[in-house]
Order: C-alpha cells, then structure tokens, then sequence
C-alpha cells in the first residue's frame, strides 16, 4: 500500500520541452557599384515567439514542443561577403535555422550588375531603380533609388519592423528598423537595414535600428553590419576606395525552463546562460551543429 502510494505522489517526467526562439539570418553585404552608388542592403530574416517576428504581418509565432536526449540541428547564418569587384559576384546573407524554423538572408542592394536582392528583407535600389521585397512574416522591402541626377541617393535596405527608406537627387535612403525583442530577459534590437548611399556628398543614410551600417559616399565606403544582429550593409558610393561592408551575421537565441540543460553539440559556438526569471537561455552565435536537453 505504502508502495502504491509513493508511486503516486513522486514527481512525473515531461515528455517535451517548450522552447521558445528567435532566429535571425545573416544581412546582405555591399557591392562596388560602377558608375553609381550601390543601394543599402536588407537585414536578415527575423522569426520569434516572444515578440513580433519580421515582416508582415508580424506575427508572434508559437513555442515548439521538442523531446528530451533528441538532437535538432542549427544554423547560424554568415553575412554576406562585400563585394569589391564590378564581377557580378552576389552577396546576400546566409539562413539561419532551428530544428523546422528558418529565417532567410538579407537581400543585396543594386549595385548595377545586379539589382537588389529579395531576401529575409530586400536590398534598396540605386540610380533608377526600384527596391527589391522581403519575405512574409521575416523582413520588409527596400527603398527605392532617387534617380540618376544629382548625388543619385540610392535606398535603404529594407529591415525587420520597417521598409528601407526612398533616396532623393540629395540624400541616400535609411536602413529599415529592426525589431526589439526581450527574448534574453532585456530588449535587444536585431536585423536593421543598410543605408542608401550617394554618388559624392548630400547625406547618407542611416543605418536601422538592429546592426544595419551607414551608407557611403565617395572616398567613404558604406560600413558592414554589426555582427551577431543581422543587420545589413550600408551602400558604397561609387568612387569609394577599399572594402565595401559585410553583412552583419545572424544569431539563434533560444529559451526554456531552469530546471532544465542544454548541450550545444561540436560545431556550434554558443553560451547557457544562468537562471532567471523561471528561463535559461542559450545564445548560438555561429557555426552548424545539433542541439539537445536534459
């Protein structure tokens, strides 16, 4: 009987673990343009369950409930490469992943050869030209190119809560702001876009809230994205010496409940943090490798 009993008021095992996650892929890189100022390029795709994920519409998506001593795989994604040569070679930013959730890279800004890039969000466009969209529910479009007179401001890269701003004859377009989310216990901004460029002086723009860099103008190149954000590049102006700017890489940041550990698996660079507020939290700043609890 005392058997029976004990056996009935002993604690029971849960099957599942809910995790919740934010999955930011890596932001478009720059381009040496050929004539002109090369657009901003876009953030990468943003997807949460704690505050709104990217795009429209925004949603909030839903925690995923995945069993113990069972490895799901990750993905932090690079930013992309900036390109320094008129070679038509394509920049945008790499996926990131979590077990059934990915998030896409950020598209490049036109730079001539190539015109900007769809993405998680879209690259801006420079001289005449239109920017590129982003993916639902990830990041919005970028702006469009000013026109081909004066300093020729070229779009922002369109971001995670907003759309690249349009360059003017004068100015170059904003990066799109990123999104804030408290998913490591305080708010932290994540995947803005790159500012538009100009051909040689009005004001650059800026780059979004959430990594994205400045634009550039003629012996300025256009700055990289902050690493681990997201962001996207600014625009290089066209006479800009040196490097053109990397997009900003991705990061995955994944919470669940104290009582509870994380292997991060070979591979993967990333921390646990300690308890708090009922969560730990496992940040994943690069690399592909498989993750598990116990």
């Amino acid at each position: 009987m005392l058997n029976i009993l004990a056996a009935q008021l002993a604690p029971t095992t849960p099957s599942n673990i809910t995790v919740d996650y934010l999955v930011v892929a890596g932001g478009g890189g720059s381009n040496i343009a050929p004539s002109t100022p090369s657009g901003g390029s876009g953030a990468g795709g943003l997807r949460c369950t704690v505050t709104a994920s990217g795009g429209s519409p925004g949603t909030v998506e839903s925690a995923l409930s995945l069993s113990f001593a069972t490895n799901y795989a990750v993905t932090v994604g690079a930013g992309g490469a900036g390109n320094n040569t008129d070679n038509g070679v394509t920049n945008p930013g790499v996926a990131s992943s979590f077990s059934t959730i990915s998030s896409t890279g950020g598209g490049r800004g036109d730079y001539g050869v190539g015109n900007a890039g769809v993405g998680g969000s879209g690259g801006g466009g420079r001289f005449t030209a239109n920017g590129a969209a982003g993916t639902a529910n990830q990041g919005f479009a970028g702006g469009n190119a000013g026109g081909s007179s004066g300093n020729q401001g070229s779009g922002g890269g369109g971001g995670a809560s907003s759309v690249g701003a349009n360059g003017t004859s004068t100015n170059g377009g904003n990066g799109g702001a990123g999104v804030a989310t408290s998913i490591t216990g305080s708010s932290v901004t994540y995947a803005g876009g790159g500012g538009g460029s100009t051909f040689n002086g009005g004001t650059v723009g800026s780059g979004g809230a959430g990594g994205g860099g400045n634009g550039g103008t003629g012996g300025t190149p256009g700055a990289s994205g902050t690493v681990n954000t997201g962001g996207g590049a600014g625009g290089t102006g066209s006479t800009s010496p040196g490097t053109a700017g990397n997009g900003g890489s991705g990061v995955v940041i994944l919470r669940y409940s104290s009582a509870y550990t994380i292997t991060i698996g070979a591979g993967l660079t990333g921390t646990e943090s300690s308890p708090s507020g009922g969560y730990k939290r496992a940040t994943i700043t690069a690399g592909t490798g498989n993750v598990s609890w116990a």
